[in-house]
């Protein structure tokens, strides 16, 4: 299979977002523009284990660089300093609506930023970012150099679409008749949403209240499935204490 065959392939797997509608988003691989004949008017949120899984009150996700993949950059530090301020700036952009703290710490990590040294491009677009749905693993948020190919106000977006995921959301496309990552539907508003993709891909109001509403309902107790599909809380690798080996105990 050449390069434009692998292409043709993924194209219905991928989310192309951004105001120039050829970049992608690798965290969610399935996904189409009308899910079952739905229009995409709702927050969806990952049921891809048979729950729901969001962050349980009170989380610190504990993140770090990889050192040795920031040496893509001439400058390393300034680079994570840039990356940082990409970060605190799509965090202040969701505003209360976050439901999880982030604390930069060196040790226990629950992810690592990391920089890739080659683009993933194929005929679709080029991959800007990934990242990763609630769980107690550990992971990676990745950044391809493409992304900072784009303008500083899309590098900000593609962060704050990235976090998205992280904090439990799909793309609006996910909920398809593939049954291999399920999805489900919580509250309603515009298709203008950063979870949604293309020239559609903006951060809203609705984005936010969505949020903000459902993390607010499951945790306190309010909100136990969404559509029958059972919420589970979960806690990050940081907050499971440390496996102490026999021969390490005093």
């Amino acid at each position: 299979m050449d390069s434009q065959e692998a292409g043709k392939a993924r194209a219905p797997h991928i989310h192309l977002y951004g105001r120039s509608k050829n970049h992608v988003c690798a965290t969610d691989k399935l996904g189409q523009a009308s899910p079952e004949g739905r229009s995409p008017l709702e927050i969806v949120v990952d049921a891809s284990e048979g729950f729901v899984p969001l962050w349980a009150r009170n989380t610190t996700l504990r993140w770090r660089f990889q050192d040795r993949s920031m040496s893509a950059f001439i400058d390393p530090d300034g680079a994570k300093n840039y990356i940082r301020t990409l970060m605190a700036e799509a965090l202040t952009l969701w505003g209360d609506a976050v439901p999880v703290r982030f604390s930069e710490r060196s040790d226990r990590s629950d992810f690592e930023v990391v920089m890739r040294t080659a683009d993933d491009c194929d005929i679709n677009g080029c991959v800007l970012a990934s990242a990763f749905f609630p769980d107690g693993g550990r992971h990676e948020l990745v950044l391809y150099p493409q992304m900072f190919q784009q303008s500083r106000q899309e590098q900000v977006e593609t962060m704050i679409h990235e976090l998205g995921h992280v904090f439990g959301l799909r793309h609006f496309f996910a909920n398809v008749s593939e049954t291999a990552w399920p999805s489900e539907i919580f509250g309603t508003h515009k298709r203008f949403s950063i979870m949604n993709y293309g020239s559609d891909s903006v951060l809203t109001a609705e984005d936010k209240a969505d949020l903000r509403t459902l993390y607010e309902g499951v945790w306190k107790g309010e909100i136990t499935n969404i559509n029958g599909t059972p919420i589970r809380l979960m806690r990050p690798f940081s907050s499971t204490p440390p496996i102490i080996a026999p021969f390490e105990l005093a």
